[in-house]
C-alpha cells in the first residue's frame, strides 16, 4: 500500500503455509481417481433434472444422445455450480438467499512471463487494486480492479500493464517482465450464500451453495470444505446407519462458510477502491493497513484464516 510493503510469514505466524492447487489440476487429479477406481461418469448431457428430492428415492434424469435416461439413487449431491439445476430444486419458501454484489470487478491476465515474485502480491493503491499471483515458473496470473461497465476489448496488453504497475510499489514493478497476454478475461466480485444447504435427500455443496469474491481465495477451498462434511456424513449414514451427521451437515458447513464469506469481505473491503467512499475511505484502509503492519495479532488472524479455520 503506497510504497510500504508488507510481508506476512504464514509459517511463523500459524506454522502452516499454502500449496496452490489449480483448479484444473484438481479436475484432473479427480478424473484419473474416478478412473483408477471404476466410477461411472457421465458427461455432455441435456436437460438434467432432480426428481423427489424430499423423499428418500430421489432420482436424476437427463438427455443423453437424445434420449432420456434416469438414475435412482438414495443421496444426491448439488455439486453443479451457481447455474446449476441443484439449488434451483429446493422451494423457494424452503431456501432463503443471502448476497452483496460489489461495486466492480477484475480484469486478469494470463502471460508466458517469469512471475515478479513466488509469493502473491496484493496491492492497495489510489487507482484501486491489484493482484500478482504465478501459475509456475514460466506463466504469471495477474489482475487489476476494474469498472463492471468495462470490457475485454477495452483492455488492451499495454493499457493492463501500464495500469497493472501503477499499482504497485517501485521496487516491484521495475522488476516486472511483460509480455502477450495468452488469456483475457472480466470477472466479477459477488458475496452468495444459501440456506439451508439440505432439503431432503438433496444436499448443495461448492457454487451451489455459496460464492465468494476471490480477494480471499476460499472459493475452491470451501469447495473442498463441503465435501468434507459431506463425505463424513455420508459414510456415517452407511456404516452406522447414522442419520446425525446429514442432519447436522447444512449447519455444521455454513457455520464454516460464513466465517470465509465474512473474511473475504473484509479483504475485499480493505484493498479495493469504492466508487463512492471517497478520501474517508482511502483513509480508513490505509489505517486498517497501517494497524495490520504492526499487529501481530492481527497479522496473525488473517494468516489463520487465509489457510484455512480447521473442520469441527
Amino acid at each position: 500500500f503506497g510504497e510500504r510493503v508488507l510481508r506476512i510469514d504464514f509459517k511463523e505466524a500459524t506454522d502452516k503455509y499454502v500449496t496452490i492447487y489449480g483448479q484444473t489440476e484438481v479436475q484432473k487429479d479427480l478424473f484419473a481417481a474416478a478412473d483408477a477406481r471404476g466410477a461411472q461418469v457421465i458427461d455432455q448431457v441435456e436437460d438434467v433434472e432432480i426428481h423427489d428430492a424430499d423423499t428418500e428415492s430421489p432420482s436424476v434424469t437427463f438427455v443423453r444422445g437424445g434420449e432420456r435416461e434416469r438414475v435412482g439413487t438414495i443421496f444426491v449431491a448439488g455439486c453443479d455450480g451457481s447455474h446449476g439445476v441443484s439449488r434451483e430444486t429446493i422451494p423457494l419458501q424452503v431456501i432463503r438467499t443471502f448476497e452483496r454484489d460489489y461495486p466492480f470487478g477484475w480484469i486478469g491476465v494470463l502471460a508466458e512471463t517469469p512471475p515478479v515474485s513466488s509469493e502473491l502480491i496484493y496491492a492497495n493503491s489510489q487507482r484501486g487494486f491489484a493482484l500478482c499471483s504465478m501459475r509456475n515458473p514460466h506463466l504469471s496470473r495477474y489482475y487489476v480492479q476494474c469498472p463492471l461497465d468495462t470490457t475485454v476489448e477495452d483492455w488492451t496488453d499495454d493499457r493492463f500493464w501500464t495500469e497493472l504497475k501503477s499499482r504497485l510499489p517501485r521496487l516491484v514493478s521495475n522488476r516486472m517482465v511483460t509480455g502477450p497476454s495468452i488469456e483475457k478475461s472480466i470477472t466479477p466480485l459477488r458475496s452468495f450464500v444459501a440456506e439451508p444447504l439440505r432439503f431432503g435427500h438433496l444436499f448443495l455443496a461448492g457454487d451451489a451453495g455459496h460464492i465468494v469474491p476471490p480477494t480471499g481465495a476460499k472459493g475452491l477451498n470451501l469447495a473442498v470444505s463441503d465435501v468434507v462434511y459431506l463425505s463424513r456424513s455420508f459414510i456415517e449414514y452407511f456404516k452406522e446407519k447414522s442419520k446425525d451427521g446429514i442432519n447436522r451437515y447444512s449447519e455444521q458447513a455454513l457455520r464454516r462458510v460464513w466465517k470465509a464469506v465474512r473474511f473475504s469481505w473484509w479483504m475485499t473491503t480493505m484493498l479495493h477502491r469504492f466508487p463512492d467512499d471517497g478520501e474517508f475511505g482511502l483513509k480508513i484502509q490505509h489505517a486498517e493497513l497501517d494497524y495490520l503492519a504492526s499487529s501481530k495479532a492481527a497479522q496473525t488472524a488473517l494468516a489463520e484464516n487465509y489457510i484455512g479455520l480447521p473442520f469441527s
